[in-house]
């Protein structure tokens, strides 16, 4: 089995595959202060409650934005799994030519999910990742990265105008069935999430245009995909978990390298 880990600024999605299918995932909070012996312990937890173990575990992969993270994560595969964790990073086969000025400025996450993209749809696309920042990525048909662009996230959108806004209280994300609201909750709930979705359809619609146009898929994943997939004219598919079946995808480029 591969334990495969994606680390993102709020959440850490684990998944399992076996045989190249995704057999189980769960979600966690990101802790930069939690160590190694928690989060194998808490792990461990996991595993048994759907009668798996982690002696059975053969590798771990790791896909990070958080560097205060990969310590303890890295240390917990050595002692829990028995494995050195393959961490997504310089010298890591991913069969993705990079074209940003600094390829190491690319978050992990974004060449990963650029990774399963390409491999499941093929080129030219647009990957656009919904979570603590939401990440457009575009892809062309020779399978180069070619960059993309960075939104602050729904929550954080969400967030600052609670946190700036004294007689604004926080909403629930679900979207009201009209933009003229008659409430202040339901106004707020309109303006965030239909503002949201005119934001992506609009750098979708430019990504496109610089890309030259033509039939250019454009994936979704990330925890919000689904609530903004729905309203948005320009995401085609939705993938949940596009980012573990490109862990899935590299390991299976670099399994020889340990």
């Amino acid at each position: 089995m591969l334990l495969a880990f994606d680390v993102g600024n709020s959440n850490i999605v684990l998944g399992v595959f076996k045989d190249n299918e995704l057999i189980t995932h769960w979600r966690m909070a990101t802790d930069n202060a939690k160590s190694a012996d928690e989060i194998g312990i808490f792990v461990n937890q996991l595993f048994a409650y759907e009668n798996l173990s982690l002696k059975d575990v053969d590798d771990v992969i790791i896909s990070s934005v958080v560097p205060h993270v990969m310590y303890s994560l890295q240390h917990m595969s050595s002692k829990y799994c028995e494995r050195e964790a393959i961490v997504i990073g310089p010298g890591i086969k991913t069969g993705m030519n990079i074209k940003y000025d600094n390829p190491r400025q690319v978050g992990a996450d974004r060449i990963v999910n650029a990774v399963a993209g390409f491999k499941k749809f093929g080129g030219p696309i647009i990957i656009v990742d919904f979570g603590t920042a939401t990440t457009f990525c575009a892809i062309n048909e020779k399978c180069e990265y070619l960059g993309g662009a960075i939104l602050p996230g729904i929550k954080i959108s969400s967030d600052a105008l609670f946190q700036r806004a004294a007689k604004l209280t926080h909403v629930e994300l679900v979207k009201p069935d009209k933009v003229i609201c008659k409430n202040t909750t339901q106004s707020i709930q309109a303006g965030i999430i239909y503002g949201y979705v005119g934001s992506v359809d609009y750098l979708v619609a430019k990504m496109k245009e610089e890309l030259g146009g033509g039939d250019i898929k454009v994936i979704a994943t990330g925890g919000l995909a689904t609530l903004i997939s729905t309203e948005s004219d320009s995401i085609d598919h939705v993938e949940r978990f596009l980012t573990l079946e490109g862990l899935n995808f590299i390991y299976h480029m670099n399994r020889t390298k340990k």
